[in-house]
């Protein structure tokens, strides 16, 4: 081959070359971008416009989990970081197959998700440890610097869900200030000493400073703990006075023999105090904020001959949270329009990204299963399990 003719194949190659690389980058680009988008909707709860993204970048969605992944399970991840970004991931590859019908990436991230909560002996004594901590619903621990908190002498932070729900009705934090699902905050004390996070209330003004009363959070383990995952332990009128602080109520002289009322699976029965009018949240940190509540039933008709239907009060919910953390992400606005499983529910989806978690847990049946078949429900919209 003449030497004019190899220069010209070679540069033929090169310009290919540079042509593949471009399209690559600008591919790799894309996908991005689509994850920036993706995530940016979930954290302003504008879920509405999932549908659309994921429905446009169909072909994206498969190269965008395995990014996720990727990013997930770099070593330099910590626990609650990898958990967060791989929940990213799953809630992507979830809406993409119920979407558009594609199973496949979320048969990659889902096994990831299973692994990392049950693959070290170790990580699972360290979750029994706090047990005691976190056994009424809602509360938990945050462990996610375990050394550099221990260098500064403290135990890790005890959040006492129960304690912040009688102060404040959850759409004051969900979503506003905090995403409803564990690990996908990124809670820092630099963030709550600027100001957010927890630094919204704990400020020295409206509550306790955070950055100047370390150890009032920082106590898990310790016995001074106890009275944040023991209610019974509390000082009431301290409570009370807190409440009344801010704005809220707490009387605990309606509380029957002085205790929380518990159900049966010995967790706050928290209609029963809404009942006996002993405590009233505030529902905003804006004063002058427009409280929406819908105010309808639906009734939920079981497949099951034997186990009762299911009436659905919007009111009791809407009181608590704001439509936006239901509608659209979890359930379609229009009835019929999401076909609801309690199979996906124990997974933390539907009615399962509160009950179980916040809420009272799945096992207490009756609890939703509360309406026999031949009862009639005036005004009630029915919702059978054949349609769609």
């Amino acid at each position: 081959m003449r030497p004019v003719m190899i220069r010209a194949h070679r540069m033929a190659l090169i310009l290919l070359s540079a042509t593949l690389l471009s399209l690559s980058s600008q591919t790799q680009a894309d996908t991005t971008a689509f994850i920036e988008q993706f995530i940016k909707n979930q954290i302003d709860h504008k879920y509405d416009n999932q549908v659309e993204l994921i429905e446009q970048n169909s072909a994206r969605v498969s190269s965008a989990v395995k990014q996720l992944i990727d990013e997930a399970m770099m070593e330099d991840r910590v626990f609650e970081q990898r958990m967060g970004l791989l929940d990213y991931a799953s809630s992507m590859a979830y809406m993409h197959s119920y979407w558009n019908g594609d199973k496949e990436p979320l048969k990659l991230v889902e096994p990831l998700i299973n692994a990392e909560l049950s693959k070290e002996s170790k990580r699972v004594a360290e979750i029994m440890k706090w047990k005691k901590e976190e056994r009424n619903l809602g509360n938990f621990v945050l462990k996610a610097n375990p050394e550099k908190t221990k260098e500064a002498g403290l135990a890790p932070v005890l959040y006492p869900h129960w304690m912040h729900r009688i102060m404040f009705e959850c759409k004051v934090c969900h979503n506003a200030i905090f995403q409803m699902k564990r690990w996908t905050n990124d809670i820092t004390q630099e963030k709550i000493v600027a100001g957010k996070q927890c630094g919204v209330c704990h400020n020295g003004k409206m509550a306790f400073s955070a950055e100047e009363e370390c150890e009032r959070c920082h106590m898990a383990g310790l016995p001074e703990a106890e009275k944040l995952h023991n209610p019974s332990k509390i000082d009431q009128m301290k409570l009370a006075r807190s409440a009344l602080a801010i704005g809220a109520k707490w009387n605990p002289s309606r509380l029957p023999n002085g205790t929380m009322p518990l159900d049966k699976y010995k967790f706050i029965d928290w209609l029963k105090l809404k009942e006996l009018d002993a405590f009233k949240p505030i529902p905003s940190l804006d004063k002058d904020a427009e409280h929406k509540t819908r105010d309808n039933v639906i009734r939920f008709v079981s497949k099951s001959s034997f186990l009762d239907d299911v009436l659905f009060g919007h009111k009791v919910h809407a009181d608590w949270i704001n439509c936006s953390s239901c509608h659209p992400a979890l359930f379609s606005d229009t009835l019929g329009g999401t076909k609801i499983k309690m199979t996906e529910m124990s997974k933390g989806r539907f009615c399962g990204n509160c009950h179980g978690k916040v809420s009272f847990t799945f096992a207490d049946c009756k609890r939703c299963h509360n309406t026999a078949k031949t009862v009639f429900v005036e005004g009630a919209l029915e919702r059978h399990p054949t349609k769609r």
